[in-house]
């Protein structure tokens, strides 16, 4: 695995075209290979490399928009034509992005964030596909696995993710919806934790010294915050106490739902594996021409993946690291997963 530098590049005007797979580099850019869901998004790029025989290069940002548009700018020095697979920060730094990589003649598979009224399509050819998860849905179902584990009443906190970031937004939108179902459930407070355990050590330090015994439930926009939230509900002394749910299924998330002891009692899979893997196969093959993406339908360029609300019930079909034979069927198939367009 290979880390690129961020630094600036050159101004590139390489055309358009498909190239042998030999001058394809397969690229992944998330924000942090200290965030649990990155590491297995980048984990499953690197299965999909081995199965090729190809390096992966993968570019990290710390969440901060302009180093990772400055560092996919920088893949254009190689000369090579360039497959990526990337995770934009937010919604609006999705057009500088797709319309870098358009430039130097790369090929893009882009996930969670874009504005609603920017398509591929809108783009070219170049952009392959966008692939987002209903957040809303799953926000809703998870919340409610929330509010089943306080006996449908009592005051919750929420913590969310970076506020212009389509998933966070998705997400808080769908525990509103179960909110409005649950009556017996108040939203005590709300702010939010930009994605960071640390953080959301912080925040919820914070919200338990203001809300007090008023506080039964912790909802948080993703694991890494929710697993913040229960190192500050250990640290009060009431681990097992308050329910706990998060979004992404990270190892240790997983891990303190099996113990049963923790309090954490869901979660959300998208499958980082699959994400990291089956997107940049799906770039990787439009780069190489395998895929000729102007034969694409719409369905097939704006999807949503699956997702897999995980308990108790299920936690241990999620805990093992999957092998490249796990995950070479959506290699082959990278639409295999999709549920339905984005509308």
């Amino acid at each position: 695995m290979a880390l690129v530098g961020c630094s600036s590049a050159p101004e590139d005007a390489s055309a358009g075209a498909t190239g042998a797979a030999a001058d394809v580099e397969i690229v992944e850019s998330v924000r942090s290979l200290s965030n649990s869901y990155h590491a297995n998004w980048v984990a499953g790029g690197q299965l999909f490399a081995d199965s090729i025989d190809k390096e992966l290069v993968v570019i990290t940002d710390e969440a901060d928009s302009q180093k990772q548009l400055s560092g996919i700018k920088a893949l254009a020095a190689s000369g090579k034509i360039y497959a990526l697979n990337v995770d934009p920060n937010t919604s609006s730094d999705t057009e500088a992005i797709v319309r870098a990589v358009t430039d130097a003649g790369g090929y893009v598979v882009t996930q969670w964030n874009k504005p609603d009224d920017l398509n591929p399509w809108d783009v070219g050819d170049h952009w392959v596909a966008h692939i987002s998860f209903d957040g809303t849905v799953s926000g809703k179902e998870v919340s409610a696995k929330l509010f089943d584990a306080m006996g449908n009443e009592g005051g919750i906190i929420a913590i969310q993710g970076i506020l212009d970031n389509t998933s966070s937004k998705q997400r808080y939108q769908g525990l509103e919806a179960a909110l409005a179902e649950a009556p017996g459930i108040e939203l005590l407070d709300q702010q939010t934790a930009n994605w960071s355990r640390s953080e959301a050590l912080t925040v919820t330090q914070t919200l338990l010294a203001k809300h007090g015994d008023a506080v039964k439930g912790i909802w948080a926009a993703n694991d890494e915050m929710a697993l913040g939230a229960l190192e500050a509900v250990k640290a009060a002394g009431l681990e097992g106490q308050i329910p706990i749910i998060g979004f992404d299924a990270v190892p240790q998330a997983l891990e303190a739902i099996q113990s049963g002891t923790s309090g954490f009692v869901a979660t959300v899979s998208s499958d980082a594996f699959w994400q990291g893997g089956a997107a940049l196969s799906l770039a990787y093959k439009a780069a190489i021409g395998e895929i000729k993406v102007s034969d694409l339908s719409h369905d097939e360029r704006a999807f949503y993946g699956k997702q897999i609300i995980v308990t108790p019930d299920n936690v241990g079909d999620f805990l093992s690291t999957p092998a490249i034979s796990d995950l070479q069927a959506d290699f082959d198939d990278p639409f295999g997963r999709s549920q339905g367009p984005i509308n």
